[in-house]
């Protein structure tokens, strides 16, 4: 078979980690199929060495035109392709001569970001992504809530939609950090206190201001116990500069001396404050996957998250969910983690359990079988036209 990956979008960040882990999964487990790796050549050192039977395209985008998507068009023709995966959802047409598949990581688009636009750009990117899905050959879903979602927003037959999860990158999967890590972070980062630990974008859904006002009210419920006086909140993210907003909430709640802001860190670094953190908060509003809950039980940590959207499905039974709109609740939840050990120690073996759940290596071999029962059914179709 000949697969081409449309990896054009390697420089977004959730994007990118998704297509480095299943192009090297694919390059550990299929030495058979070519793949053609469509996009800028320079980021697949991202990815690390493959084997020959990756072939690199370079294709640079520098912004959507009619001109770059009938070169997109021309270039899987003129590779031959059996088939197309494009590993995030579209609405700009991708017509190609071989049938595709898409992944689909969420529909955030048409619950939040999508509302500042006019309302015709609304109707266009709604119905020009709703004809993207239903000429898809098969749809990845990254989650069983993604898939209904799907189904529900764009009417996509469900027997369309296949989940295939996200898993941890295996960066997160070292083991535990050792004195000197620890000491990397106190350092370079003068951390050398308890804290909790929150990990992930910031922009409204992901419901950080809340964060910071559960956060306020639990250092009054330990301060009247005497408990963990010298607890901080670091919150890992984007730059604050960028969110004056979050700036207000931290004075506004009086915890300006104990809420830290240490924008992007590598992951080489996270995995030393997910290690050392006391709890994980993740109380998103929505996600279709999310993958810090499970980065942060990957280490042990136990975990505080959102019981909406993906994120039950995502943390079983192993993290305490909270509605993540009551502030209240959060509160009590992280006390409660914080200072009942023997809850701590068994959502610490929980947790660890639940991320080995998810697996590139599996999630990619049921993407390969796809591949071929997708591009087999093809061909018969073709057979049969031709007779």
């Amino acid at each position: 078979m000949k697969i081409a990956l449309d990896i054009r979008r390697m420089a977004d960040f959730g994007i990118a980690t998704y297509i480095r882990n299943i192009v090297r999964t694919l390059g550990r487990l299929d030495h058979e199929n070519e793949y053609y790796l469509i996009g800028m050549a320079e980021r697949l050192r991202e990815i690390g060495e493959l084997p020959n039977n990756f072939h690199s395209i370079s294709f640079v985008e520098q912004e959507p035109s009619l001109r770059t998507y009938l070169e997109f068009r021309n270039l899987v023709k003129r590779i031959d392709c059996d088939l197309v995966h494009i590993p995030h959802t579209f609405w700009r047409p991708r017509p190609t001569h071989c049938p595709y598949v898409m992944t689909v990581h969420d529909v955030l688009d048409y619950m939040y970001r999508v509302k500042g636009h006019s309302g015709f750009s609304q109707f266009v990117h709604y119905r020009m992504t709703r004809f993207a899905l239903h000429n898809a050959a098969r749809i990845f879903a990254v989650s069983k809530f993604t898939k209904q979602d799907v189904s529900r927003l764009f009417q996509v037959p469900e027997k369309k939609i296949e989940v295939i999860y996200n898993a941890l990158d295996d960066r997160f999967r070292l083991g535990p950090t050792n004195d000197s890590d620890k000491q990397l972070i106190a350092e370079r980062y003068q951390v050398h206190y308890p804290f909790i630990l929150y990990a992930g974008r910031i922009s409204p859904h992901k419901n950080v201001v809340r964060i910071i006002e559960a956060f306020s009210a639990l250092k009054t419920d330990l301060a009247k116990e005497e408990k963990l006086e010298d607890l901080k909140l670091i919150i890992i993210g984007d730059e604050v500069s960028k969110h004056p907003d979050l700036r207000r909430a931290v004075i506004k709640s009086g915890v300006q001396y104990d809420v830290r802001f240490l924008g992007f860190v590598p992951i080489e670094v996270l995995r030393i404050f997910y290690d050392t953190a006391k709890l994980f908060i993740f109380p998103s509003l929505y996600e279709g996957f999310g993958l810090p809950p499970l980065e942060a039980m990957a280490h042990g940590t136990p975990v505080v998250a959102s019981n909406t959207s993906s994120l039950p499905e995502v943390v079983g039974k192993a993290a305490v969910l909270v509605n993540p709109e009551n502030v209240f609740e959060m509160s009590r939840a992280m006390m409660r983690v914080l200072t009942d050990q023997a809850l701590r120690e068994k959502m610490k073996v929980a947790g660890r359990a639940q991320s080995e759940k998810f697996s590139w290596e599996t999630s990619v071999l049921r993407m390969i079988d796809a591949y071929k029962e997708v591009i087999a059914k093809h061909q018969r179709h073709a057979k049969t036209a031709s007779v």
